[in-house]
């Protein structure tokens, strides 16, 4: 049988989606898939094994450039002929969409695209992104979520072929006592309670809202010390305001220790506004640690209802006491750690991901697509 093959379309990313469709690639072409990826050239560096040709598709809508990137992958995809097309993000399914409109009858490929966010909030942004939205959503052959709650806004939206992605969590060693011990040193905990939180700084993310509900323990003796480690646009606010606020903050910026800064952690803190199927939240799963998040998007999924303490998105009140209540009662603290750890036993591997994408490629070969009938 001739090995498939899988054309990968990525958008500017920040964060966990490279990642994602990287882990696929690489595994993809180690089970002997021949596969290609598209996308900005500073997302070549996630794709050492794997054939890369850079394609500009951009975070934000820009009609000139946008009709240049569409062409030009139009182009690549021809010439690579892939059985299945693979797009990650809105912005890259639409442009996979349209590169694929007008293919020759029978030589189109079948066209998978995996969402990984929510809307922006801005009206015009909003309004792009659910054109985009529909236009996947009538015009994919299938069409993958990061949430049950994503995945019934593209059904609303017309898709007929919907389902979970598997997204799962790379594996990590559990860090040597050194390593911890010197993540705790760079913290300046000093024997504090040290809440840890990690991700993107951007306003999904909720980090002004944990900021917020640090100023209400600030009184606590000892005062619990909010680490963040991440960067993005705002940081800068995020420093301003914690110093305005008078909370004590450690902003330690884009880390790679992330295993063993969770290790030194007393609590967990995922306050984002909206998620997906956040790494950090599998990576406090498999760590074992107590967990406080957001009944937002994907989490609850994840967590389940024992494995982690779970409060509205953007309550600052609740979060500040889902905090205290971790770190004053220690039978809390262990119920929740022992429930992470129970819960992480039930999350997929990467290979569990790389299989399910398998045999969803193997599927959608075979069919026919839309826009060759």
């Amino acid at each position: 049988m001739t090995a498939l093959r899988i054309a990968y379309v990525i958008g500017t990313t920040a964060g966990g989606t490279g990642r994602h469709v990287a882990m696929l690639a690489e595994g993809c072409a180690g089970r002997g898939l021949t596969v290609s990826a598209f996308g900005p050239d500073a997302t070549r560096r996630l794709f050492p094994a794997v054939a890369f040709t850079a394609v500009d598709i951009a975070e934000r809508p820009r009609p000139v450039r946008d009709t240049a990137a569409v062409l030009r992958l139009r182009r690549l995809l021809a010439g690579c002929a892939p059985d299945v097309v693979h797009a990650h993000g809105v912005r890259a399914g639409a442009a996979a969409v349209l590169a694929l409109t007008g293919a020759a009858r029978g030589r189109r490929p079948t066209l998978q695209v995996t969402v990984h966010n929510m809307a922006p909030s801005g009206t015009m942004s909003g309004l792009v992104y659910l054109g985009l939205e529909r236009l996947i959503a009538r015009r994919a052959d299938a069409v993958l979520c990061v949430s049950a709650d994503l995945a019934g806004r593209m059904r609303r939206a017309g898709a007929r072929d919907v389902a979970l992605a598997v997204v799962p969590a790379p594996a990590a060693p559990p860090p040597s006592a050194e390593a911890v011990g010197k993540a705790r040193a760079e913290m300046g905990a000093s024997g504090r309670p040290v809440v840890l939180a990690v991700g993107r700084l951007a306003r999904q993310k909720g980090f002004d809202v944990l900021l917020e509900a640090m100023t209400r323990l600030k009184d606590r003796d000892p005062v619990p010390l909010l680490v963040i480690a991440g960067d993005g646009p705002m940081a800068g606010q995020l420093a301003a305001r914690s110093r305005a606020a008078g909370a004590d903050v450690r902003l330690l910026g884009q880390r790679a220790d992330i295993p063993a800064l969770l290790a030194a952690a007393d609590v967990v803190a995922v306050p984002s506004r909206w998620e997906g199927q956040p790494l950090i939240v599998q990576e406090a799963l498999r760590a074992g640690r107590p967990l406080v998040a957001s009944r937002a998007g994907g989490i609850p999924e994840l967590t389940g209802e024992t494995a982690a303490l779970l409060i509205p998105a953007g309550d600052p009140v609740r979060l500040a006491s889902a905090l205290a209540s971790v770190l004053d009662e220690p039978a809390q603290s262990g119920r929740l750690a022992a429930a992470a750890l129970a819960r992480a036993g039930t999350l997929p591997s990467e290979s569990d991901a790389v299989d399910a994408a398998i045999a969803g490629y193997a599927r959608l070969a075979a069919r026919t697509g839309p826009g060759s009938a």
